[in-house]
């Protein structure tokens, strides 16, 4: 069964989320991990793209749109393909893509914005039903 983990930021700002998952993305490549990036748009992807470039300068993470790079370690993805993925999926959307059931691990990016929070409650709701095993992690600082 897939493994929920939402990570709870001390933040309002929505970018806070991109940041985020930089680390986490580095992090969990670094452990040997496959990272599925889902977006919600395409702003998002270019936004979260630009900040894999630039967020650690003494580092490289090796990533792709998942379009054109599928066979990389680290996708960023839209849509409702998530292709050959099934490590971790880092769902950056308000909402749970269909895809997610194929994933061993979920991360969930959650900040103190309003539309956010009520989002992130519902995809806690629907995980909870589908009988996923759930953990939040309420990050004191950033």
């Amino acid at each position: 069964m897939t493994q929920v983990d939402f990570y709870i930021l001390p933040s309002a700002d929505p970018l806070a989320r991109l940041d985020f998952a930089c680390k986490l993305t580095e992090k969990a490549w670094r452990m040997g991990h496959r990272i599925y990036l889902h977006c919600s748009d395409a702003t998002q992807r270019d936004e979260l793209d630009a900040r894999l470039w630039r967020f650690k300068g003494e580092s490289f993470v090796p990533h792709g749109p998942a379009e054109s790079e599928p066979e990389s370690p680290i996708v960023l993805g839209l849509g409702d393909s998530c292709g050959d993925h099934q490590d971790l999926l880092v769902n950056l959307d308000l909402k749970v893509p269909a895809f997610a059931k194929a994933f061993a691990r979920v991360a969930e990016v959650v900040v103190e914005d309003p539309a956010i929070r009520q989002a992130a409650r519902e995809s806690f709701r629907f995980y909870r039903e589908q009988g996923y095993s759930l953990q939040d992690h309420r990050l004191q600082r950033l």
